[in-house]
């Protein structure tokens, strides 16, 4: 078994079966020890901001939806940046939604952090992809 990649890496999407999905091709590429899930921005953001006041680091990469009822993708991103740490520069954050909608992609450009929009649902070569990248 080969070694993982990165520590840690986090999934930010309400829907389960898109959760349940990308974990698994995580676990087969070997993509991270630990990965987090949480359903919403509001909730990472919470649950990021603990990491953070237990000492922990960040996530390397976080797969973002776009589309999540309480807080957004867009909120989520707009929150992230106000995250005092010295580590929020080592994290890279793909935008994984199934919107195709061009101001989306636009949109996603603007955001200093955030690496790749990919189109739902992300399949195992992109991920590999992202890890020779990275």
């Amino acid at each position: 078994m080969s070694i993982s990649k990165f520590k840690t890496s986090c999934i930010i999407d309400d829907d389960p079966i898109h959760q349940f999905g990308l974990k698994i091709l995580m676990d087969r590429a070997n993509f991270s020890q630990e990965v987090l899930v949480f359903e919403n921005g509001e909730e990472a953001l919470n649950g990021l901001a603990k990491r953070l006041k237990e000492g922990e680091e960040l996530p390397a990469v976080i797969f973002l939806d776009l589309n999540m009822p309480i807080k957004d993708g867009w909120g989520f991103l707009d929150g992230f940046v106000t995250i005092p740490n010295i580590n929020t520069d080592k994290v890279t954050i793909y935008i994984v939604s199934s919107s195709i909608n061009p101001a989306d992609i636009e949109k996603a450009k603007t955001y200093e952090m955030v690496s790749n929009y990919i189109v739902k649902p992300l399949g195992i070569d992109q991920l590999e992809a992202i890890i020779k990248s990275l």
